[in-house]
C-alpha cells in the first residue's frame, strides 16, 4: 500500500446509494488501520438521503441498533487528493458486514455481483463513460454561467465543440487532466458541449468496475478542482431548462475468454449476441428509469429534440434513441447506452446496464426493429414519466429483481420516497441549491 509523500490525513470513503462519499478523516499516523481492516462505520451510512439524513423507516437504523460494518479498501488503492491545500490521501473502501460478507446495500458490491455473473460464463465487460457537466456560478440567488477568466464577462451563449472556451478555462482543464493522471484515470478527450458553460470529458475503455470507479472519482475530482479555481461544477441533469441536460453515456462491449468481442460478426449490424444485449437493455428501461434518473430534476432532461432519449428504442448511429450502435471498426463493435443523467450513481448505472444486457443474452431476446429516422417522432414504450412513477416501477419490476438484490431495492426505494416527500416541501425554484451541493 503506497501513500503520497507528506500525507497529513487520509479520507476513508465508501459510496452511498446517491453516489456520495461517506466516511471518515484519519490522521496520518492512523493509516495502519487500513491494513488491518479495523475501520468501522454504520451500515446505515450508505443509505442516507441526498440531504445527508437517515432514512426514517430503514431497518438499518433503530430496528437493528444501527449496527457497524467493516470498511475494506478497494482494488483502487490509496490516492492523492490534488485540490486540497494540505497533502491528503483518499482511500476508496467498500462495506462488509460484521461477518466479513459483502454488504448488499453497497452499490459497488451490486456491480461486483454482475461482473461475477459475466465471469461465470467466461465473459468480461469492458466499458467507458462520457461525463457531461456545467461550470457554474452558484454565488447568486439563481444558477448562472461562470465568468470567463480572460474577459471577465459572464458566458452567455453555447459554443458547441468550440476551442475558445477550452482555452479560456485552460488552467482548470489542465489541472483536471493532471489530476486524472494522478489518480489513474485516462482522459481521451475534452470538448465544449451544446449548453452555455457545458463540457464533456470522455474516459478510456477499461474493465467495467474500474470504469465505474473512474466515473465516481472523476465527479469528485471535477467538483473539487472547480472550487479550487473559484467556480463550481455541477452534474445535475438539467441545470437550465433552455439548455441541454447533462448525460453520462455508457459505452460497453463484452469479450470472451479468448479476448474476442462477442458483439462483432465482421458486419455493420453486429452479432446476434449484440442484438440480444440490446433487447435486454430495452426490456429493462422502464423498470430501471429510477437508476438513470434518480431525482425530480432528472426528468426535465427527457424532452423531445434534446439528444436525451424519451422511449425504449435503438438504432445504428442514431443519437435520438436510448440505445445506439456506433459505427467504426468492426472489431470495436459496442453498445452506447444513452439514458443515464450526470446526476446518477455510476455503480448503479453500470449494474443496470450490464445486468439488463446479460439478461437479454441469457434469454436470447430479440429486439424490436432499429429506428432509422427521428426516434422522437415514433410511438414507442416510454420511460417512466416522473420520479414517483419511476420509484414504483423500480420497486415492482420482475427484471429489476433479477439484477439487484432485495435489500438494495428496498433501501433505494425508501431513500427516494423520503427525498420525494422532502422536495415537495421546498420551493421548486430552490431545488437547484441542494443538487449543486450534493450531486
Amino acid at each position: 500500500m503506497i501513500y503520497p509523500e507528506k500525507v497529513k490525513s487520509v479520507r476513508i470513503a465508501a459510496c452511498d446509494l446517491n453516489g456520495q462519499m461517506r466516511g471518515k478523516r484519519l490522521p496520518g499516523f492512523e493509516k495502519k488501520k487500513l491494513k488491518d481492516g479495523s475501520i468501522r462505520m454504520p451500515l446505515s451510512a450508505l443509505n442516507v438521503d441526498i440531504f445527508g439524513a437517515d432514512i426514517e423507516d430503514s431497518p438499518l437504523v433503530f430496528e437493528t441498533g444501527d449496527q457497524d460494518g467493516l470498511l475494506k479498501i478497494t482494488s483502487r488503492g490509496v490516492l492523492s487528493i490534488p485540490w486540497l491545500k494540505n497533502p491528503t490521501a483518499l482511500a476508496p473502501v467498500s462495506m462488509l458486514t460484521e461477518h466479513e460478507e459483502p454488504f448488499e446495500g453497497d452499490p459497488r458490491h451490486a456491480l461486483e455481483r454482475i461482473m461475477k455473473s459475466y465471469e461465470s460464463k467466461g465473459l468480461k465487460a469492458i466499458a467507458a463513460t462520457e461525463m457531461e457537466f456545467y461550470l457554474i456560478d452558484e454565488r447568486k440567488t439563481s444558477l448562472l454561467p461562470p465568468i470567463n477568466p480572460i474577459s471577465g464577462q459572464r458566458l452567455s451563449t453555447p459554443n458547441v465543440l468550440g476551442i475558445s472556451e477550452l482555452d479560456c478555462f485552460d488552467d482548470f482543464f489542465s489541472d483536471l487532466q493532471n489530476g486524472c493522471e494522478q489518480i489513474g484515470i485516462t482522459v481521451q478527450s475534452i470538448t465544449s458541449e451544446s449548453g452555455c458553460g457545458q463540457f464533456e470529458v470522455t474516459l478510456k475503455h477499461c474493465d467495467a468496475l474500474a470504469a465505474s470507479d473512474d466515473a465516481w472519482l472523476f465527479k469528485l475530482l471535477t467538483k473539487g478542482l472547480a472550487r479550487k479555481h473559484g467556480i463550481a461544477a455541477t452534474f445535475m441533469a438539467k441545470p437550465y431548462l433552455q439548455d441541454a441536460g447533462n448525460g453520462m453515456h455508457i459505452h460497453f462491449t463484452i469479450i470472451d475468454r479468448n479476448g474476442d468481442n462477442i458483439f462483432n460478426n465482421n458486419k455493420n449490424e453486429g452479432s446476434k449476441l449484440l442484438k440480444s444485449a440490446v433487447a435486454g437493455c430495452l426490456r429493462c428501461l422502464r423498470g430501471s428509469t429510477l437508476i438513470f434518473a434518480p431525482f425530480a430534476n432528472s426528468y426535465k432532461r427527457f424532452v423531445k429534440d434534446s439528444h436525451a432519449p424519451i422511449s425504449a428504442q435503438w438504432g445504428y448511429e442514431n443519437r435520438t434513441t436510448a440505445i445506439r450502435i456506433p459505427g467504426g471498426d468492426f472489431a470495436s463493435k459496442r453498445i452506447e447506452h444513452r439514458v443515464a443523467g450526470g446526476d446518477t450513481n455510476p455503480y448503479l448505472v453500470m449494474t443496470a446496464v450490464l445486468g439488463s444486457a446479460l439478461l437479454g443474452i441469457e434469454k436470447k431476446l430479440t429486439p424490436i426493429k432499429p429506428v432509422m429516422n427521428n426516434a422522437y417522432s415514433n410511438s414507442a414504450k416510454k420511460l417512466a414519466r416522473n420520479w414517483e412513477e419511476a420509484i414504483n416501477y423500480f420497486e415492482n419490476d420482475k427484471e429489476i429483481k433479477q439484477i439487484f438484490s432485495k435489500e438494495l431495492i428496498e433501501n433505494l426505494v425508501r431513500t427516494k420516497r423520503q427525498e420525494l416527500n422532502k422536495f415537495k416541501k421546498i420551493e421548486s425554484k430552490k431545488h437547484w441549491k441542494y443538487y449543486v451541493a450534493a450531486i
